[in-house]
């Protein structure tokens, strides 16, 4: 199980980067256009730069829902490699079977 803290860090940044997304991408667009001024694509990436660190979705580590462990970590179902085959054993996932041979 991951420590709380890094769970709850990881929780906070998922919610100010879902707030931040369209004021993020606004001034992203305004940087990056080829046909704006100079001043004003500066301006637009000071105010990108004055913006919260956390609210960039790059820094949200994709965790497990079950334990939090953040490696191993299965985009499709949300789960990390060991909760999975924890779950997969107990019957808990619908048409996944543990593999022998």
């Amino acid at each position: 199980m991951a420590r709380k803290g890094s769970i709850q860090v990881n929780e906070k940044r998922r919610r100010i980067s879902a707030a931040q997304k369209s004021r993020r991408l606004a001034l992203k667009k305004v940087v990056y256009d080829k046909e704006a001024s100079v001043d004003e694509r500066f301006q637009a990436s000071l105010k990108l730069a004055t913006l919260p660190r956390s609210g960039a979705r790059i820094r949200v580590r994709n965790r497990c829902n079950v334990s939090g462990r953040p490696r191993g970590y299965y985009r499709k179902l949300g789960l990390s490699r060991i909760a999975l085959r924890d779950l997969a054993s107990m019957g808990a996932i619908p048409g996944m079977t543990k593999s022998s041979w």
